[in-house]
């Protein structure tokens, strides 16, 4: 049966402040009708509360407006939902709403633009979401039933290539029963369903402003978040100011988010050190991170660490005469040695991964640890030699130079460097900026090309579904028929994913002896911001995707 209910853990995270470590309790999670049990490590982070006595707990606003400034480096590729799985969904987070959302505190979805949602038939294929009254969109237009049906059709529609649409494989159909009344009816049982209808890829638009067939172009968003979006610059800043007609589960601490993009770490947080912003995000760079712990003792900016579940990873392409090799993918697999990434790029801000599922949730394994063990060129020459291979293996690496943060460039340097001292390989390594990056890939013209992972929703199935199969969103077939075929539908018939724990494990196993995939690093999350706001700790959703909404500036002590 899907219908099932939630328990939740706990994590932790730590505010480094004028010397001081603040201590905090963790409230319990609570229980919904819908959702799946998150790992302990991920649920904490999204269930902390702060004491007063760190200094972090805002007194009640002023009748001011308030307004804010939020840097990250991860600019969004498209503003529309239907042609987006990437980080574009954290502004549509805040501007469009999802029928259900991840309100602070949540350890699964809750109703946001839904009253309520739930399975109505014993087979677990039949899922009901009833509006709220009176919604609309930011111009006033109604937002009703038929708005939703026509956002979830359009994404299946348009179909772009590696977009969201991969998220839907489980929908038959959508209808509507009068205004407020959507029902989806599944090809077969998935518990993961009210999860991927949580994501910002199910983003509700108007249909008075979205074409049914086809992208939306331009710079401008109509929907009922949060927020509206009044300005956009792509790559440089967007402007956000509060939705009067919102009406959804967000409890805005702010009125007002100014977004600006930045291309690296070090001019990020010196802006922030110039106060000409509030908060820092995606793409920090390790130096900066450490930097900042070892200024805790003084200054006016906090640093905001917690376990996270965003993933590195190198994808090699089957249609590339040497990465084609499975004895070519075990031999760097072989010689890749994550301690040294981890240490001398990241100086220990990350962790080694040896499995596509992160530590700390269920279903997570150390195969790649398990069979390969410590990295050995001796060991890698063996597998070369056995297949037949005895020249040095030429392979050009790729990696994006404006979305993974500034230390994607020495990463890729330090992963040359490794492979060539083997003697086994002769690489080379190119970067690119996103957008031409992943036109590269999709159209399959790089042999090995390194991705990052944050979670559309925190389950190991979307940390093994999203990339294998015909279709993907790495755009790299990868038949995996017992993955795609077996496992991942018996899995998806469970409410209590602890029960599954061991499909996931088999399916990892199968992503070990393929090595089509090689995971790197598993990341923490790390948020700076300016001692005057409060609510970093409690902004990132289980997606890492920043609420703006529960940022705000303190306005006394």
């Amino acid at each position: 049966m899907v219908c099932g209910s939630i328990h939740g853990g706990s994590r932790s995270a730590r505010v480094f402040r004028r010397g001081r470590r603040c201590p905090r309790p963790v409230a319990a999670s609570a229980r919904t009708p819908w959702s799946i049990p998150l790992s302990a490590p991920l649920a904490a982070f999204l269930t902390i509360t702060l004491l007063a006595g760190c200094g972090l707990l805002s007194s009640e606003g002023s009748d001011d407006e308030e307004s804010l400034t939020v840097g990250t480096t991860s600019a969004p590729t498209t503003l529309d939902p239907a042609a987006s799985w990437d980080g574009s969904w954290e502004l549509f987070r805040n501007v469009f709403q999802t029928l259900l959302s991840y309100p602070d505190g949540a350890t699964g979805p809750t109703p946001d633009a839904a009253r309520s949602c739930r399975f109505t038939d014993r087979s677990s294929t039949v899922y009901s979401c009833t509006l709220r009254d009176g919604l609309t969109f930011s111009d006033g237009t109604a937002l009703d039933a038929r708005a939703v049906k026509f956002s979830v059709d359009r994404v299946r529609r348009i179909d772009v290539k590696g977009g969201p649409a991969g998220l839907l494989g489980s929908l038959d159909s959508v209808t509507t029963r009068g205004d407020r009344t959507v029902v989806f009816r599944l090809k077969r049982p998935d518990a993961t369903f009210p999860f991927v209808l949580a994501t910002p890829a199910l983003s509700i638009v108007d249909p008075g402003h979205y074409p049914a067939d086809k992208v939306r172009e331009g710079t401008d968003i109509s929907g009922s978040g949060p927020y509206e979006l009044t300005s956009y610059e792509a790559g440089e800043r967007a402007e956000l100011a509060r939705n009067g007609r919102y009406k959804g589960a967000a409890d805005r601490k702010n009125d007002a988010v100014t977004i600006r993009y930045f291309r690296g770490s070090a001019a990020m947080v010196d802006a922030l050190r110039d106060k000409e912003i509030d908060v820092t995000f995606r793409g920090l760079a390790a130096k900066d991170i450490v930097a900042q712990q070892a200024a805790h003792k003084g200054g006016d900016i906090q640093l905001v660490e917690g376990a996270g579940t965003e993933i590195r990873y190198l994808v090699f392409n089957p249609k590339d005469r040497w990465a084609r090799k499975p004895a070519v993918r075990k031999a760097v697999a072989q010689v890749v040695d994550r301690g040294a990434i981890a240490h001398k790029v990241y100086q220990d801000t990350v962790e080694p991964l040896y499995s596509m599922v992160p530590r700390g949730v269920p279903g997570h394994t150390t195969d790649f640890f398990d069979d390969y063990g410590e990295p050995s060129a001796a060991k890698a020459r063996r597998i070369l030699t056995a297949a037949g291979i005895t020249e040095r293996v030429p392979l050009t690496l790729w990696y994006a130079t404006d979305r993974y943060g500034s230390a994607t460039k020495p990463e890729f340097a330090e992963i040359e460097r490794q492979l060539d001292a083997s003697g086994l390989f002769d690489v080379s390594v190119e970067g690119r900026p996103w957008k031409e990056f992943e036109a590269g890939y999709k159209r399959g013209a790089y042999p090995v090309f390194g991705r990052g992972w944050f979670p559309d929703f925190p389950d190991a199935d979307n940390f093994i579904a999203p990339f294998v199969g015909e279709r993907n969103v790495l755009n790299t077939p990868y038949p995996a028929p017992e993955i795609t075929g077996e496992l991942l539908p018996r899995s998806r018939r469970e409410a209590d994913r602890d029960e599954v724990v061991d499909r996931f494990e088999r399916a990892q196993r199968i992503l070990v002896d393929d090595v089509r995939l090689l995971p790197l690093w598993q990341g923490k999350q790390y948020v700076m911001a300016s001692e005057e706001v409060s609510g970093a700790e409690r902004a990132l959703d289980p997606s890492a995707i920043m609420m703006m909404w529960e940022l705000e500036r303190k306005t006394s002590w």
